[in-house]
C-alpha cells in the first residue's frame, strides 16, 4: 500500500466529492477513481458507497481514514522533526489565530519572530473559534491562539496574556458620563439591546456567560463577524457591547463608542494552544518563546 493512496482516501473522505478531491490533490479525476478501486479490491472492502450525488464513508472506511490519519501526521511529525536536526533555523510554522485578537496581537508579534527567525515561513490561519479548536486538535495547525475556556479535550495551552473585558456604550448614553467617575455593573444594561460577535466566536460565548452571571439574557439586536464592527455599531446608537480591552486602544474613525470600567475588573486569558501529545518543532517552540517575549514587552 502506497502512502499517497491514504492521502488519496483522506481527501476524499474530507471532500465527500471525487472532483473536488481530485482537484486538490493535483491528479485526474478517473485516475483518482481507478486508484481507488485498485485500494479496495487489493484491500477487499468497499470504503465509499457512491451515488450519483454523493460519497459517504463505509464502516471500514471510517477505520481506515482515522488510522490512515494517525499514519499521516506521524509522517509529517518525522519530517519536522528530521528538518530540525537538519537545520535549527529552517522550517514551516502554522499559525491560528481568533482575527478579533489576531488583528491587535500578531502585527507586534510576526515581525519580531521574522527578524530573529527570516528562514521560517509563517502561515497564518483565521477562523472562529470552534473551527480552531476543532483544526488544531487535527493536527492542521502547529499552535493557535485562542482564549479560555477552550472546548476541545485534545489540546493542551500555556497562558500568555489576560485582558479586561469593557461595555462600550454610545456617547449620548446616559452611562457615558460615568467613564470617568465610576466602575459600572453589568445589571445597570440589562435592559438594553446588545451588539454580539457572530456565533462561533468564543468571546460571544464569554460575553453571554457574563451577562447570565449578572443575572440576565442578553437582547441580541444585531451581530457581526467584525469586533471593529461591533463597535461602529455602538457608536452609531444600535445598542451596548462587551468588548476585550485591547480593542479599546485602536480609536474609530468619526464616532466611537465610550468605553467603561466593570465592577469586578472580569477578564479573558488569551492562550497558545496545541495538540496534546503532538511533537512541537523548534520553529513552534521559537514562536511561543517570541509571542511571551514581545507580549511581556508591550505596555499594558
Amino acid at each position: 500500500m502506497e502512502f499517497r493512496l491514504l492521502q488519496y482516501v483522506i481527501q476524499i473522505a474530507a471532500e465527500r466529492n471525487f472532483s473536488r478531491a481530485a482537484e486538490k490533490l493535483h491528479i485526474a479525476q478517473p485516475s483518482l477513481s481507478q486508484q481507488l478501486s485498485k485500494l479496495e479490491k487489493e484491500l477487499g472492502v468497499l470504503l465509499f458507497k457512491r451515488s450519483t450525488n454523493s460519497v459517504e464513508l463505509t464502516h471500514a472506511g471510517t477505520v481506515f481514514v482515522a488510522k490512515a490519519q494517525q499514519i499521516v501526521d506521524m509522517t509529517e511529525q518525522l519530517r519536522r522533526e528530521m528538518e530540525d536536526l537538519a537545520d535549527l533555523r529552517k522550517g514551516r510554522i502554522v499559525v491560528g489565530s481568533l482575527p478579533m485578537t489576531g488583528s491587535h496581537v500578531l502585527p507586534h508579534v510576526l515581525p519580531a519572530f521574522r527578524s530573529a527567525y527570516p528562514d521560517i515561513e509563517i502561515a497564518l490561519v483565521e477562523d472562529t473559534s470552534a473551527q480552531l479548536e476543532q483544526l488544531t486538535a487535527s493536527g492542521g495547525t502547529d499552535v493557535c491562539l485562542l482564549s479560555l475556556p477552550l472546548v476541545e479535550p485534545a489540546l493542551a495551552y500555556e497562558p500568555i496574556i489576560e485582558e479586561e473585558i469593557c461595555l462600550a456604550v454610545p456617547p449620548d448614553h446616559p452611562l457615558a458620563a460615568a467613564a470617568s467617575s465610576r466602575q459600572v455593573s453589568l445589571a445597570e444594561v440589562a435592559e438594553e439591546s446588545f451588539v454580539m460577535l457572530k456565533k462561533g466566536q468564543g468571546f460571544r460565548a464569554l460575553a453571554f456567560r457574563m451577562c447570565q452571571d449578572a443575572g440576565f439574557s442578553p437582547r441580541v439586536g444585531v451581530e457581526s463577524t467584525n469586533i471593529e464592527t461591533v463597535q461602529s455599531l455602538v457608536a452609531a446608537g444600535m445598542g451596548v457591547a462587551l468588548v476585550p480591552e485591547m480593542v479599546t486602544r485602536r480609536p474609530l474613525p468619526g464616532l466611537a463608542p465610550v468605553h467603561l470600567r466593570l465592577e469586578g475588573r472580569p477578564s479573558r486569558t488569551l492562550v497558545i494552544a496545541y495538540r496534546k501529545g503532538r511533537y512541537l518543532s523548534n520553529a513552534a517552540e521559537a514562536f511561543i518563546a517570541t509571542f511571551r517575549e514581545t507580549m511581556a514587552r508591550l505596555p499594558r
